[in-house]
């Protein structure tokens, strides 16, 4: 397996588990174990993207404005995490929260899917991409796990 499928198999779970939750309300059981679901699938995902796969890419010059765009939404993506963390999950300006969260990483996973990946798999040889993959799925296991 390649880096760009590793990471494509858990921007699929990030979409299922959004859309899962935009679909909840109050604060329910099942609200509060999707969210911590999500909260560790995004969480454990940026860590291991940015050293598996990103600070690969920001030795080519080609891929730096496009690494460091991602890093930055990795932590506008935390932020959103840390407001909805703040707020009462009964509450509307949850949803609302959750809402924006959804908007900007499914902006961030098109951005990848879309652009980044094109670029990286013209920068990165079949070796790199598979032992990128390796590195990075390896990591988000043990972050899982010690979540």
């Amino acid at each position: 397996m390649k880096i760009f499928e590793a990471l494509r198999q858990d921007h699929e779970k990030q979409r299922l588990l959004l859309k899962i939750l935009a679909e909840t309300s109050g604060d329910t059981a099942a609200r509060r174990e999707y969210y911590q679901e999500l909260k560790d699938q995004l969480e454990s995902h940026a860590l291991a993207e940015e050293r598996h796969f990103y600070t690969h890419l920001l030795e080519k010059d080609a891929a730096v404005e496009l690494t460091r765009h991602g890093i930055a939404e990795h932590h506008e993506i935390d932020e959103l995490i840390s407001t909805l963390d703040a707020t009462e999950m009964s509450s509307p300006a949850w949803l609302h929260y959750l809402k924006s969260l959804k908007e900007k990483v499914e902006h961030h996973l098109a951005d990848e899917e879309q652009e980044f990946f094109q670029v990286a798999g013209s920068l990165l040889n079949d070796k790199q991409k598979i032992d990128l993959a390796d590195g990075y799925k390896k990591e988000m296991k043990k972050e899982l796990e010690s979540a």
